[in-house]
C-alpha cells in the first residue's frame, strides 16, 4: 500500500467521480484507476461500485475510509514535523550538564543561543560525569557538558569550551578576605566542608598530600546549597569552582600555588552524526565569548 493510492482513494470517496478525482490529484484517469485497482487487490475486495455514470462506495470502502484518512493525516503530520525539525523550527535537544557546573556562565550562553535559534527546545539533564557519559552513549542525551581529571576515552569526542578555576569559599569577615588570591597551604588547619559530588575531590586531596597540607573535613554534602549555607554559617571553608553561584554571606578567592583548574568540554559520541539542533549548539558554543 502506497500513499498515492490512499490519496486517490480518498479523492474518489469525496467526489464520487473518477474523472474529477484524477483532476484533483493532478494525474490521468487511467493512472488513478490502476492505483485504485491495485489497492483493491491488496485489500482483497472492491472499494467502489461503478454503475454507468454513478460511483458508489462499497461497504468495504466505507469501512476503510476513516482508517486510510487517518494514515494520510499522520503521514502528513510526520512530514511537517520532520521539516520543522530540520529547519530548527521545532527541534528538541537534550543537553547533559555535570552537577558541579554552576549556572553563571551557562545562563548567558543559553539566552544568547535562544535568541539565534528560538525554535530549539533544550532539555537540561543533570548528573555525574560517568552517568552523563553513559547517557550520551545510549542516545538519551545529544551532548554533555562536563569535565574530568582523567580522559574520557576513545569512544568520545571532547571539545573544550572554557576553563573553570578552583576557589576557596569562606564566610564574610574571615581572614582570607584580606588576600587577593589564596595559596592552597592557607587552608591548613581550617575546618573544611566537602562537596562530595565534585569530580576533582580526589585530585585535590592528592595535591594536599603531596604538599603535606592537612585539611580537616568536618562536614560533607552532595548539595551545593547545603555546602554554601554551612560556609555562610561559619561551619567551615569549602573548595569549589569559580563559576558556582554563591549565596549571600559567602565570599570567594582564587586558589593559587598551585592553580587548580578544569576544562569544561562539550562531549559527544565519536563518529555519531549530529542532529541539526546539536550541530547548531556545538557551532554556537565554539564561537561564544566564554571569557567575557
Amino acid at each position: 500500500m502506497e500513499m498515492h493510492q490512499i490519496r486517490y482513494f480518498l479523492a474518489v470517496c469525496e467526489t464520487l467521480n473518477f474523472t474529477r478525482a484524477a483532476e484533483q490529484c493532478h494525474v490521468t484517469q487511467p493512472a488513478l484507476t490502476r492505483a485504485i485497482q491495485k489497492l483493491e487487490e491488496e485489500l482483497g475486495g472492491l472499494l467502489f461500485r461503478r454503475e454507468r455514470s454513478l460511483t458508489h462506495v462499497t461497504d468495504l470502502g466505507r469501512l476503510m475510509q476513516p482508517h486510510l484518512a487517518q494514515v494520510l493525516a499522520e503521514a502528513s503530520a510526520a512530514q511537517t514535523t520532520a521539516k520543522s525539525f530540520l529547519k530548527l523550527e521545532q527541534a528538541p535537544l537534550n543537553l547533559g550538564v555535570m552537577c558541579t557546573i554552576g549556572p553563571l556562565k551557562m545562563v548567558g550562553f543559553l539566552a544568547a543561543f535562544r535568541r539565534q535559534h528560538p525554535g530549539i527546545e533544550i532539555s537540561i539533564k543533570e548528573g555525574l560525569p560517568d552517568a552523563l557519559g553513559d547517557m550520551t552513549l545510549e542516545g538519551q542525551i545529544d551532548l554533555a557538558l562536563l569535565a574530568r581529571p582523567e580522559p574520557l576515552g576513545e569512544r568520545f569526542d571532547v571539545r573544550p569550551i572554557y576553563r573553570d578555576r578552583y576557589v576557596v569559599m569562606f564566610p564574610a569577615g574571615h581572614r582570607l578576605g584580606q588576600l587577593n588570591a589564596v595559596p592552597l597551604k592557607e587552608i591548613e588547619g581550617e575546618p573544611m566542608i566537602s562537596r562530595t559530588n565534585c569530580e576533582y575531590h580526589d585530585h585535590v586531596r592528592a595535591i594536599c598530600r603531596q604538599r603535606l597540607i592537612r585539611a580537616t573535613i568536618v562536614y560533607g554534602s552532595e548539595r551545593e546549597d547545603w555546602v554554601q549555607a554551612m560556609v555562610a554559617g561559619g561551619l567551615g571553608l569549602c573548595l569549589a569552582w569559580e563559576s558556582s553561584t554563591t549565596i549571600p554571606g559567602v565570599q570567594t578567592r582564587r586558589i593559587i600555588d598551585p592553580d587548580v583548574a578544569r576544562d569544561i568540554s562539550l562531549v559527544s559520541v565519536a563518529g555519531r552524526r549530529f542532529s541539526p539542533a546539536a550541530l547548531a549548539l556545538l557551532r554556537f558554543a565554539k564561537a561564544y565569548p566564554w571569557l567575557e
